[in-house]
């Protein structure tokens, strides 16, 4: 049974930093494509980052969303089944509710939901201005 387990979330002032972990287990996750999203109170969940293998390339790739982008960086340790995001100069805005995810087959439409097979159930991280 493939489960994915966030932690690492919390309470953070702005300007502050805080790493996500995610540990998977049920299979090997090395070629899948791992991605971190995240949903605010009322909104939809969005994207934030993805780590992603190609097989053509023989090497991962790290895409990021517009609005993390040089403030976090998303990575994985695979001897351990576990992904990362460090995140750093926090705002407000961050505030959400963080999700991991993977994908079997890497479509290349790593950032939609859609795309996910597997999901963790979350970690709470909360930015006071």
């Amino acid at each position: 049974q493939v489960q994915l387990v966030e932690s690492g979330g919390g309470l953070v002032q702005a300007g502050g930093s805080l790493r996500l972990s995610c540990a998977a287990s049920g299979r090997t996750f090395s070629t899948y494509t791992l991605g971190w999203f995240r949903q605010a109170p009322g909104k939809e969940r969005e994207f934030v980052a993805a780590h992603r293998w190609s097989g053509a390339a023989r090497t991962y790739y790290a895409d990021y969303a517009d609005s993390v982008k040089g403030r976090c960086t998303i990575s994985r340790d695979d001897a351990n089944n576990t992904m990362y995001l460090q995140m750093s100069s926090l705002k407000p805005e961050d505030t959400a509710v963080y999700y991991c995810a993977a994908e079997a087959f890497n479509s290349g439409t790593y950032y939609s939901t859609n795309a996910y097979h597997y999901w963790g159930q979350g970690t709470q991280v909360t930015v006071s201005s």
